[in-house]
């Protein structure tokens, strides 16, 4: 007898549909799986079989054929096992009915015949709605994940047991999935550090809250312990609410990687990264992993921020990794298995000292070497310094900022005005796939950042002063449209261009003809 069960696979961030057929026929008790599949899909059928054995469940000496269309795709992960079981019974005809052909079936099975968790649920249930099913039969454990998706039926079963007894009759399985389903977990609110506690750095914290409100990439350089680890810790707080759209990919992403708090049906937050420099580029990039292939730090921060502090000491191959994917704003992973793609669309905020012992240019405490400082300065090359919208030296703390008993801003404040002009950019790009300044492309800067005939006068004299990039002056340009953004500006002026200049400093003294040393 032949069975077809529904089922779904995984490729990268995204699910595909794929058909698990069983057939049963006599000859010299034999089974065998086929379909260009994995090792782990291939222990699929020990595993099945030793868990019917401890179900009590007969066996009888059969030739097993199990093939997983389609063919071509290479099938990998333990979310096979269920289907595969319940092909098999259905085969040898253990269960009492046929499961609805509108349903799908993942889940790993454990020895004992427990139904167990299995990463990228979310992304599965989704395929198997694309690909016209209405339902779903999961891992109890993954119910509350898959019941995201709106308008599929979700079902978790625990066991063996509740796999037969869903399908004892067609009465049974529709009063089963009226009285099991997803539960949801709602997640409590993160507590992120107030920018209130930040002394002394106006002009810093002015750039952060430029890089939130129009999403651009932020380098912060300074002596050591001036406040750039602090300053960056509360960009997090200032950022607009999650969508449910931005909270979903990143909960895709977040399930893959097997990081999605148990329980949880949405991950609920804008993600926090920060990795220490020693990272290799595939733990910061993505790469081949215990799963298969896994996304790395700087795809985990989709829709959040990552923070590479001290980023000259990250190896140079971590560093000029993320040149296409900043750039892009997705990552593309080749393998001879296939091609992997992830999102990148994360707010990048870096942080360095000027030298290698943090306290260059005073020269009281700063004893490194001129040809030290340059070298650990190049660490950092041009293309990746220009890839950073917002490049701002912090100053030191004086003694009576750092006494001062007056707050600074607050981060409710500042994510107010975030939030405003976030609300601006969505109207300007409504109908266009971009949703903040830092986003657009050659043809919306043309169109939204036109300049008047003074503002392109002085545009002029700065391209030519300070032998500008095509990248770096389109980088000026969406700066100043977020700074005029901010401001309640409609047209970009002198003021707000010469704003986003003076945050291009950095850039000047470190790649300028004559290095500040």
């Amino acid at each position: 007898m032949l069975a077809k069960i529904n089922s779904a696979g995984l490729h990268g961030l995204d699910g595909y549909p794929v058909c698990v057929q069983v057939d049963e026929s006599n000859g010299l008790p034999r089974s065998v799986i086929v379909g260009n599949v994995s090792a782990n899909v291939r222990e699929a059928l020990d595993r099945c079989t030793v868990a019917m054995k401890n179900a009590e469940l007969p066996l009888p000496p059969k030739r097993l054929t199990i093939n997983l269309q389609p063919a071509d795709r290479r099938k990998d992960g333990s979310g096979f096992d269920l289907p595969i079981l319940l092909g098999m019974l259905l085969s040898l005809g253990l269960v009492a009915c046929s499961p609805p052909e509108d349903y799908g079936f993942f889940g790993e099975v454990g020895l004992d015949g427990e139904i167990r968790h299995v990463r990228g649920a979310l992304s599965l249930v989704t395929a198997l709605q694309e690909a016209g099913l209405r339902g779903a039969v999961v891992p109890e454990e993954d119910a509350a994940e898959a019941s995201v998706v709106e308008g599929m039926d979700i079902i978790g079963v625990r066991s063996i047991s509740d796999l037969r007894s869903l399908l004892s009759s067609e009465e049974s399985f529709r009063s089963f999935q009226r009285g099991r389903g997803g539960q949801r977990e709602e997640s409590e609110p993160e507590k992120i550090p107030d920018f209130s506690d930040v002394r002394g750095q106006s002009f810093s914290v002015r750039a952060a809250l430029i890089a939130a409100a129009g999403k651009h990439n932020l380098l912060l350089s300074g002596p050591a312990g001036s406040g750039k680890s602090m300053i960056a810790k509360r960009i997090p707080g200032i950022l607009p609410p999650l969508s449910r759209k931005e909270d979903i990919e990143i909960t895709k992403l977040y399930s893959i990687a097997g990081m999605l708090p148990k329980g949880r049906a949405l991950y609920g937050k804008r993600p926090f990264r920060s990795p220490h420099h020693s990272i290799t580029s595939t733990a910061l990039l993505g790469g081949s992993g215990p799963g298969g292939i896994v996304p790395g730090e700087l795809p985990l921060a989709l829709n959040g921020v990552l923070f590479l502090d001290e980023l000259p000491l990250f190896s140079k191959s971590s560093i000029e990794g993320l040149r296409q994917p900043m750039e892009d704003r997705f990552l593309v992973i080749q393998r001879l298995s296939g091609s992997f793609r992830y999102p990148a669309d994360c707010l990048l905020i870096a942080a360095m000292n000027p030298c290698p012992c943090g306290h260059f240019p005073d020269r009281r405490r700063c004893h490194c070497t001129p040809s030290q400082i340059r070298s650990y300065q190049r660490g950092i090359s041009k293309p990746i310094l220009e890839r950073m919208d917002l490049c701002v030296e912090v100053s030191p703390v004086s003694y009576e900022d750092a006494r001062s008993r007056g707050r600074g801003i607050s981060s409710e404040r500042l994510r107010e005005d975030v939030i405003r002009a976030r609300e601006i950019q969505r109207e300007r790009f409504r109908g266009l796939p971009i949703r903040c300044n830092s986003e657009m492309g050659i043809g919306e800067i043309e169109r939204f950042c036109t300049l008047r005939e003074k503002e392109e006068s002085f545009m002029r004299r700065i391209f030519q002063l300070k032998q500008l990039s095509m990248r770096t002056y389109h980088k000026l340009l969406k700066t100043a449209r977020t700074i005029a953004d901010l401001s309640g500006e409609a047209e970009i002026g002198i003021p707000q261009l010469s704003e986003a200049v003076s945050y291009r400093s950095l850039e000047e003294r470190l790649f300028g003809e004559e290095a500040a040393l």
